[in-house]
Parts: structure tokens; sequence; C-alpha cells
């Protein structure tokens, strides 16, 4: 477990980290656009893969922030108590880039736990901080428990879309009407020099899963609404005619990815044999299905969708040919069960060579996890997508597969 003492080490190491790739558009990326002021610098930053044809996403599922140093830490081990708080999430996040040099970090919800947050915005700086001071770029979605502080649940997500490096959008501005606070999307482009550098090869989608159900007759959590879900169908039958028409026109859609809070109710469709990972708690998804899981098997471009909320769970399992994934419960300040170690969950996306040698479209996608151990130890490493086989899973106790 990372310490206080750490968090300092790992501030000045990560100043010999390279910055992420970015690249300039004219404005003509509408997914980068935002309501608020920071508008016009969004349209300017693209993400594109790297020259090793790759694209890495860290993400970091249930922060639970609270007041940094002064915060206590829920079950760890009696020896891992003292002085841990706060700062110890910090310490983790740090560890994950150095490991890992993401190109984007992706906050998945309960960012910040509001009841022990003394100041919202104060908070959010504090947990934000380790990935705005890498100058990797990073985008963040809202859970359940976020607005419990000194801000509204829509405070709080324009409070993250002001803040350094961040690609979160508070709603798309082209959906006059949507449910939430944070449903955008981001489009990752191919190789600088690449025949595709000018068309998105994988296409994310953030969405606020809510928080708690405000309808008196339905008990529970939060879920995906039917104008987020419109607004969905809809950008990604914009992402597929973009993809697969002139130039370069495509034979399939790009590959998209789906990052939110609330798990959907799909996800207790799998038992120990079916999945990679552990289940030590039931699900807690909505108690309605909204119908999300089938509006995007119908999109047939979202391969894996990401999710939280579950601490116990780091399971990643495929239904319908799309992989329903948690992270793990990354704060130490959240619940947890001693000696099992915090952990965050890496996807990396990898192009295709092209007869010409250069690189072209997704050729596949593969995930594992690390543990905030000595080692930062990669377990369960699998498949979750490639173009030849449409997916398949294989389990390996290593990192990179």
């Amino acid at each position: 477990m990372a310490d206080a003492v750490t968090v300092v080490f790992f501030l000045v190491a990560l100043s010999s980290i390279p910055i992420c790739v970015f690249a300039s558009t004219e404005g003509a990326h509408d997914s980068f656009a935002s309501s608020i002021a920071t508008t016009s610098k969004k349209q300017q930053q693209l993400l594109r893969f790297d020259r090793k044809g790759e694209f890495r996403i860290l993400q970091v599922a249930d922060m639970h922030y609270g007041d940094g140093k002064s915060t206590p830490c829920l079950d760890v081990l009696p020896k891992q108590f003292a002085g841990c708080s706060d700062l110890n999430t910090s310490a983790f996040i740090h560890r994950m880039i150095l490991a890992e040099n993401p190109h984007l970090i992706v906050f998945t919800g309960d960012n910040i736990f509001g009841f022990d947050a003394m100041d919202a915005a104060t908070s959010m700086n504090a947990a934000f901080d380790a990935a705005i001071s890498s100058n990797i770029p990073w985008a963040a979605v809202l859970g359940n428990h976020d607005q419990e502080s000194t801000l509204s649940r829509e405070g709080v997500m324009k409070h993250i879309v002001s803040m350094k490096h961040t690609l979160s959008q508070l709603n798309p501005p082209e959906a006059k009407v949507i449910d939430g606070f944070g449903n955008y999307n981001l489009e990752i482009h191919g190789v600088e020099g690449s025949s595709v550098v000018n068309k998105s090869v994988l296409n994310l989608y953030f969405l606020d899963s809510g928080d708690y159900s405000t309808v008196p007759s339905i008990p529970g959590y939060g879920w995906i609404k039917p104008s987020q879900q419109l607004w969905f169908q809809r950008t990604s039958m914009k992402l597929r005619r973009a993809y697969m028409s002139k130039p370069e026109a495509q034979k399939s859609p790009a590959p998209g990815l789906a990052y939110f809070h609330i798990p959907l109710p799909e996800y207790a469709s799998f038992h120990s044999s079916n999945f990679t990972g552990v289940k030590q708690e039931g699900i807690s998804s909505a108690s309605v299905n909204s119908g999300f899981f089938t509006t995007m098997v119908e999109a047939a471009d979202v391969k894996a969708v990401f999710t939280g909320h579950d601490h116990l769970n780091d399971f990643c399992g495929e239904l319908t040919g799309i992989h329903l994934c948690y992270a793990g419960g990354f704060g130490y300040h959240a619940y947890g069960k001693a000696g099992w170690a915090r952990r965050a969950r890496v996807v990396v996306a990898s192009l295709e060579k092209t007869e010409k040698g250069g690189w072209g479209a997704v050729k596949s996608i593969k995930t594992w996890k690390r543990l905030d151990d000595e080692h930062l130890t990669a377990i369960d490493g699998q498949v979750l997508w490639s173009k030849s086989s449409a997916g398949s899973r294989r389990k390996k106790q290593i990192g990179r597969v």
C-alpha cells in the first residue's frame, strides 16, 4: 500500500512522463463541443492513436474522495490503517500512471463521497489532481454519491468540466432535452499520417446513470433514461455513417466502448464459469430494466461496457457480443475487503497493419487489472474484441496480453 511519502515521490517522478498524443482540429468534431466556457478550447483537442498503433485507457472507479489526509481508509488490514487516508488513493493513481502511461484516464463515478466532503469543489480538486498534474487528458461521469456535499449534481459536473485537461462535457449541445449531467462522446482518431487519420476508429460513450430513483413506486438506484438512449442511438448512427463513408470507407462500424457508474441488470447474467475476475457481492443495478443493453446490441458498435458502483466485483463477461465489465474498487475511503487489494482496470485498443506497412483500423481490444500491491501486479488479461474473431476470452496472469 502506498503512503503519504510515496505521494511526494510520484509527483516528482511524473515529470518524466511523456504528454499524451494530441492533434489540432478546425472544430469539425462536434463531440468535443460543450455548452460552457471551455468549448472552444476542447474543440482544439483531438485524441488519436499513438505511433505504435495503441490507445490506452485507465479506468478509476469509486475513489470516494473526502477531505484528503484527514479522511480515514475503510476496510484495510489493521497494520495498514495507521496513516492511511485519501492520499493513498492519490498515490495509487500516480503509480498507475507511471506503470501504464495511459492516453486517457476515465473516472466512472463516486469520485467524491459527498457526505464526508466538507466542500465539494475542494474535494474534487484534490481527487482529480493526480490526473491533472500528469498532463494526461481525462474524462469523468457521476455516480450516486458525488452530489451529496455542497454542490448539486449539475453543479458537480459543471465544476468537473471547468478543470484542467479534462475532456468531460456537461451534456451534448445538440440534445435539447436530455436527462442527467455528463452525457457525451469522445472520438479516437487514427495514427497521424495513416489512411484513417481523419476518421474516428474508436468511439467512447459516457452516460450519467443517475443516482437514486425519483419515481415513488420504483425503489433503489437510477437508470439510463429514454432521452439518453435516443442521444446514444443518434450519435452511434452518425459515427457509423461517417466511418463507413468516403473517403476511406470502412466495411463495418468502428468499435465503441461505454462508460457509466451503475451496472445494468444484465450484469446479473453471469456465474463463475463464464466471466473473468471475481463476483463477491450482488449486482446493485436499478430495480427496473431501462432497455439500454438492448439499445446497444441493436446499435452494433459497442463492444464493452465499463462500470463501478459494486466495489467487490471486478469481473468481465460477454453477453450477446458485448462484454460487461467492472473495474473493482479503487478508493481507500470506499468500502472494500480487508486483504483484497484496491485495483484499477486498463483497456488497450491496438490497430492493424495495412498492406503498405501503415496503421489501419482497430484490430483488437484487450484489458487487464492492476492491484495496488508492492509490484502493481497485473491480473486477468483477456481479449474483449478482435476484428478477426468478433471477440474471444482467455485468461492470463500477465499484464500485456
